[in-house]
């Protein structure tokens, strides 16, 4: 029988990375801060490095009181005790900056790589603003109310990751579908693919397609998903494990576990083995765009 918990530790890794920050930011020492709020310096290091068994909404609030944390800060945090305490991660969200949201551009943007696998649409670090407000049109249909702009601008953001050649990964595994449907229409997907032709260039972007006559492979029987690794802290026992985000239609999965993480990245390993290399990538790429422009 297994001896996996059935509750992630993800919520309680974030939350304590960002209690971490806050008192750092704040300059202040653990045996002081632990000192303040009448606690244990040990179990403030465990409520840090995401190990404390029972996260109190008490204590969360004497530290966001401590460190002067912002009214959306301690609003997140709150909302995060909250999760811990839950035996799944399963998330819905409707608007761009919902809690949700942000603890997964919390995430993405403390990675030090993703590989992401997408076989309908391209995933946010990479989509232009004019498809991206194409797939919210979409969306319309669900009646899901959207700042469209807001969430636009939330995007281009995000995006700057990728440009931080030094500290961050991107590996883009997409099926040819990507790239053959017409989203936004034709004038869309031309200057959505010459992007990606363009950011692909990248020393630190990798995009490859696993075309339709590519063998069989574990990316036909996953669901699309985002791999996502962090970098080594200089204490170990601070270092974040790898965490794997599935987006389904009607809610968010997130997975942690140590045998989900390896069937993912197998799945990663053998999606690469059928896919087309960078350079056969791109004149694909390069192909389908003058499809697109005709």
């Amino acid at each position: 029988m297994s001896t996996e918990s059935n509750n992630t530790t993800l919520p309680r890794r974030v939350l304590g990375r960002r209690l971490r920050e806050l008192r750092e930011q704040s300059k202040l020492s653990r045996a002081r801060a632990a000192e303040e709020c009448e606690m244990g310096s040990q179990t403030l290091w465990r409520l840090e490095s995401g190990r404390s068994s029972e996260v109190k909404k008490m204590v969360i609030n004497a530290l966001c009181d401590l460190y002067s944390a912002s009214d959306d800060d301690r609003r997140v945090l709150i909302w995060l005790a909250q999760e811990c305490r839950k035996d799944g991660w399963w998330q819905s969200y409707t608007d761009a900056m919902v809690p949700e949201v942000e603890v997964f551009v919390g995430l993405e943007q403390s990675a030090s790589g993703i590989t992401s696998w997408q076989s309908t649409t391209l995933p946010g670090l990479l989509q232009t603003p004019s498809y991206r407000r194409a797939m919210w049109e979409v969306s319309k249909s669900q009646g899901r109310r959207v700042d469209v702009e807001r969430e636009i601008d939330l995007t281009a953001k995000r995006q700057d990751r990728i440009y931080d050649s030094e500290n961050f990964t991107l590996t883009a595994l997409l099926s040819e579908s990507v790239l053959r449907h017409h989203i936004g229409g034709a004038a869309v997907m031309a200057d959505q693919l010459n992007h990606l032709l363009e950011v692909g260039s990248l020393p630190n972007v990798s995009i490859q397609i696993a075309r339709f006559n590519a063998p069989n492979h574990l990316g036909l029987t996953t669901r699309d998903f985002v791999y996502v690794e962090f970098p080594e802290h200089t204490n170990p026992a601070l270092t974040e494990p790898p965490v794997v985000y599935v987006e389904g239609f009607t809610g968010d999965l997130y997975l942690d576990k140590p045998t989900e993480l390896e069937q993912y990245r197998a799945a990663c390993a053998d999606i690469r083995r059928v896919a087309l290399g960078e350079n056969d990538t791109q004149s694909l790429i390069k192909a389908i765009a003058k499809e697109y422009n005709a």
